[in-house]
């Protein structure tokens, strides 16, 4: 029976080459994240430049609406800031 249990204990190249194959899939898994990660801003940030480059491009198309948009969010923004502060007290 002991000699069983040393039969099946893993020899040092063993286990130092499991810890290499683990350390190698570890190491690829972060990179891959990381690229993933880099992607994804760099979408975000040309759809953000899109976004931008749009919106100039309505202003001066049609200024009046622009501006009209522009004053409703405004207004609506601070009728929500007034009932939020009124809802506190």
């Amino acid at each position: 029976m002991a000699s069983d249990l040393l039969e099946k204990v893993p020899s040092i190249d063993e286990v130092y080459r499991e810890v290499s194959r683990l350390s190698t899939t570890v190491t690829q898994a972060v990179e891959d994240g990381f690229k993933t990660a880099v992607k994804a801003v760099e979408q975000g940030r040309h759809a953000t430049e899109d976004m931008i480059s749009d919106g100039k491009r309505m202003m001066r198309r049609k200024p009046v609406e622009s501006a009209g948009v522009i004053f409703a969010a405004g207004m609506l923004t601070g009728a929500f800031i007034t009932w939020l502060a009124a809802r506190r007290d």
